[in-house]
């Protein structure tokens, strides 16, 4: 079992910065996939950034050149660098951990991001 730890949410004004932190412990798989997934009031939970073990990242086109994630694989965990924010980044913002021999997937309980305009 896999359990995480998110910190770092808040409210900020437009423009703002804020990171988010997540940290994941137990039985750790070598080969995993760590991200952030965010999910606004009435909406599905889409994807933000994942950052393979290895060190390929993915961004939604929406986050592209204002957020930033990072890994730290010794202290087993993601992080999100968020700049330029925008009313419309407001979410709930999820950490995912991906074991991708088992296929198994392990979520954070989430934690709330509020741009104000």
């Amino acid at each position: 079992q896999v359990q995480l730890r998110e910190s770092g949410g808040g409210l900020v004004q437009a423009g703002g910065s804020l990171t988010l932190s997540c940290e994941a412990s137990g039985s750790i798989p070598s080969m995993n996939v760590m991200g952030w997934y965010r999910q606004a009031p009435g909406k599905q939970r889409d994807l933000v950034a994942v950052m393979f073990s290895g060190g390929v990242k993915n961004y939604a086109d929406s986050v592209q050149g204002r957020f930033t994630i990072s890994r730290d694989n010794a202290y087993n965990s993601v992080y999100l660098q968020m700049n330029s924010l925008k009313p419309e980044d407001t979410a709930v913002y999820y950490c995912e951990l991906r074991d991708l021999r088992a296929r198994t997937e392990y979520w954070g309980q989430g934690t709330q991001v509020t741009v104000a305009s």
